[in-house]
């Protein structure tokens, strides 16, 4: 599937609608609901069985999906905003909690994600944050990614989780 070409259009949902989105243990999508297939743009049907990288915007710095799946290894919920990419170019920013989901014996068999529509505050926060971490990926590859990310949070004396609820 061809990725769209992203534009300026931003889209917006309401503070009081939840998107949420399930997937298989590699990312592959199994269910979303209305408000997800709408702001996304696809079809239901072009949804499921695709990546949820479908959605991924450009502006996006790789080392934030790196520490979400890092930390969803380990078990562990992660919060984080995340900028998308629907399938006609516009884009919409979440705070998206991404949580493993189990099966009866402790296995992970998936996760589900919960998204909220961020604050102006928040993101007047994080998008500087996030530039400044692309362009050190753009000049670096990943690796200068991390290390822009590990000196801001040394300086911010947070992790990334604690940053990401501080806004």
């Amino acid at each position: 599937m061809k990725r769209p070409a992203p534009t300026q259009v931003e889209k917006s949902f309401k503070e009081d609608e939840i998107i949420v989105s399930k997937t298989d243990t590699k990312g592959i999508i199994t269910y979303g609901n209305q408000i997800f297939i709408e702001l996304s743009g696809y079809a239901e049907k072009e949804l499921l069985g695709k990546p949820h990288s479908i959605i991924r915007h450009p502006d996006m710095p790789r080392i934030v999906f790196k520490l979400l799946w890092d930390t969803l290894s380990e078990h562990k919920e992660i919060f984080a905003y995340v900028k998308n990419l629907s399938k006609d170019g516009a884009y919409y920013w979440v705070l998206a909690n991404v949580t493993p989901s189990f099966d009866a014996l402790g296995k992970v068999i998936g996760y589900h994600s919960v998204r909220r529509k961020p604050s102006k505050e928040a993101l007047a926060a994080i998008e500087p944050i996030y530039k400044l971490l692309l362009g050190a990926e753009k000049e670096g590859g990943m690796e200068a990614s991390q290390k822009v990310m590990e000196e801001f949070l040394l300086s911010k004396g947070m992790s990334y989780e604690e940053f990401i609820l501080s806004l």
